[in-house]
């Protein structure tokens, strides 16, 4: 091919010569030739570059994936964080989306066949040899049953429907929440234990996550085809939920509907607290899923704070200290009536586990470089801060002003910037996967080299913007608008 480039040959060698193996190895080819073909395109699938059958031998030439599998990176570095499971999630469950929004079960997801491509640190799926076609299951029949069985997946990572040659759309998240307690743990399925009763795999003591996500793991684990996450949405749905929930708590919850005067008898000020409650539903009901979230929160909080008696401005006075799960103020660094903190004392506190940076005053912060997942930045105001090379995946820029921003070769993967300002920042080469840019300002914005693959963002929008040849879109196509 021109260039030459650099590929996989893959042999599929029948394990005897009878016909019947023989037909079973030739219809295995072409099912894989054939899906490989019409999913290929994707940016984190190896294409297929050819295939042909020569002397009852298949082979199959694909792209040559450079990398690291995730199973050798956890093998030399160790297991994952928490905050690194949710990344791998959020990269990876929208690969595994695209695969069934194609009719397509993959069956063999696992850390060995997921592989971090050198060149743009991006995941990529491989080996499809076990894939299953779900475009007619209805109309299998005995001998297909039996070339399902043919290429089962790996034991410990299948579930039990599809050990049964029954596999669906949610075996593959089963695979993907064992993943994670691989990642978790370094353990492999056949080093755990597993309950004699249920046969469900025992992992919740062997791993340090919040409970929200240890719920979301255990969903996906569930043996029950019934009781696991029917969809991939479902789960990033609930993945999305964790960022966001301390700093929804804490940000939005606590408006004082009576300016602080603490005023919360049962007499006019708390009649005022619920009409206040109220009127703000309502403004909400139509605005943005996180805004619904919010207000569900807020509603909470208020009414629970209205029947104790308790003032709920007192707990949010001070925006620039920290709140823990449990709403008790911690002693995190103040930042003083201005809401200003500076880089080296915003960088201890995320390194202490703080995550809630909003509404503060962070001009020209120099934060290049830095690994700051999950933060929330909401409404913030970050004109001409440097972020460049940084890892903000997950981030909630939320209103926040970045005019000016350097975001230069910065991982935004899944970060959200609803309402952002986002005007003549510097944003080339940047990793936009998943990103929500609705409603963001992105007049005379740098995306040159950006990859905004699966973002949610509109034409308009981009049209404002400042593209080239290799700005990837969210539809996954590179090059000029048109």
């Amino acid at each position: 091919m021109p260039g030459h480039p650099l590929c996989v040959v893959k042999q599929l060698r029948p394990s005897a010569e009878a016909q019947q193996i023989l037909d079973m190895a030739r219809d295995l080819f072409q099912r894989e030739a054939k899906i490989l073909g019409k999913i290929g395109n994707h940016p984190q699938l190896p294409r297929l570059l050819d295939y042909f059958e020569t002397n009852k031998e298949f082979f199959l030439v694909q792209e040559f994936i450079n990398g690291k599998t995730l199973q050798q990176e956890v093998r030399h570095g160790g297991p994952f964080t928490e905050a690194g499971v949710r990344q791998f999630l959020s990269e990876a469950l929208p690969l595994v989306q695209y695969v069934h929004e194609s009719k397509i079960i993959h069956r063999d997801i696992k850390p060995a066949n997921l592989i971090r491509r050198d060149e743009d640190k991006k995941l990529v799926l491989i080996d499809f040899g076990a894939v299953k076609d779900k475009v007619a299951p209805a109309q299998e029949n005995s001998e297909q049953t039996a070339l399902t069985a043919y290429a089962i997946g790996t034991p410990g990572y299948a579930p039990p429907e599809q050990m049964a040659m029954r596999p669906v759309y949610a075996s593959d998240i089963y695979a993907m929440g064992v993943t994670c307690i691989y990642l978790l743990t370094a353990k492999s399925p056949k080093d755990l234990d597993y309950d004699p009763t249920t046969g469900e795999m025992l992992w919740r003591d062997l791993v340090h996550v919040s409970d929200h996500f240890a719920g979301v793991l255990q969903k996906m684990l569930e043996i029950s085809v019934r009781h696991r996450y029917q969809s991939i949405d479902a789960v990033l749905r609930d993945v999305d939920l964790e960022p966001y929930m301390d700093s929804l708590a804490q940000n939005l919850a606590f408006p004082n509907s009576n300016n602080g005067r603490g005023d919360n008898s049962a007499g006019s000020g708390g009649n005022a607290a619920y009409r206040d409650l109220r009127d703000r539903q309502n403004r909400e009901r139509t605005e943005s899923p996180s805004s619904r979230m919010a207000a569900a929160i807020r509603a909470r909080r208020e009414r629970a704070n209205l029947r104790t008696g308790s003032n709920p401005g007192t707990q949010s006075s001070d925006r620039s200290g920290m709140m823990t799960r449990n709403g008790r103020m911690s002693s995190g660094p103040r930042s003083g009536s201005n809401g200003k903190l500076s880089a080296d004392d915003l960088k201890r506190s995320y390194a202490k586990g703080r995550r809630d940076f909003s509404l503060l005053t962070l001009l020209a912060i120099d934060l290049q470089k830095s690994s700051l997942t999950g933060t929330n930045f909401a409404e913030s105001k970050l004109k001409k801060a440097n972020l460049q090379n940084s890892d903000l995946s997950g981030v909630n820029f939320g209103r926040a002003d970045l005019t000016e921003a350097s975001l230069r070769g910065a991982n935004l993967g899944r970060a959200y910037f609803t309402n952002a300002n986002l005007q003549s920042a510097d944003l080339r080469g940047a990793n936009l996967h998943y990103a929500t840019l609705s409603n963001a300002n992105l007049k005379g914005a740098n995306l040159c080299g950006a990859d905004l693959t699966g973002a949610k963002v509109t034409e308009e929008q981009l049209a404002l913007a400042r593209t080239n040849w290799s700005t990837v879109y969210p539809s996954g196509k590179r090059g000029l608008m048109r």
